[in-house]
C-alpha cells in the first residue's frame, strides 16, 4: 500500500498533492493509485516500442498533466522532458524514459 512517507521518500510534493485534494490524505492516496493504474502508462510503452511518436507524444502529454496534478514530480518531471522532446520530434532514447 502507498503511503505518504511512501510518496516523500519518492520524491512527491506530497505537500502540493494533499492541498489540492483539500488536505483528506485518503482522498490523495486514491488519486495517486488512479493516477498510477493509468493506462497512458501502458499506451506509452507500446507506442516507445512501436517508435510512434505520435502516440507516445500523446500519452506522454496525458501522464504530463496527471502526473502533475497529484504532484508525483518524479514522474512529472520525466514525462515533461519526454513531451517535450516528442512534441519536437526529436530522436531521443525513449526506452531510457521508461
Amino acid at each position: 500500500m502507498i503511503t505518504l512517507d511512501f510518496l516523500r521518500r519518492f520524491g512527491a510534493n506530497v505537500d502540493e498533492g494533499m492541498e489540492r485534494c483539500l488536505g483528506e490524505e485518503e482522498f490523495y492516496l486514491e488519486m495517486v493509485d488512479m493516477t498510477l493504474a493509468d493506462d497512458n502508462f501502458e499506451k506509452l510503452i507500446s507506442a516507445v516500442e512501436a517508435g510512434d511518436k505520435k502516440a507516445a507524444f500523446e500519452a506522454a502529454h496525458a501522464l504530463k498533466g496527471i502526473t502533475a496534478n497529484v504532484a508525483l514530480t518524479p514522474l512529472y518531471k520525466e514525462t515533461s522532458e519526454m513531451t517535450e522532446l516528442l512534441r519536437a520530434g526529436e530522436d531521443a532514447d525513449y526506452p531510457a524514459y521508461l
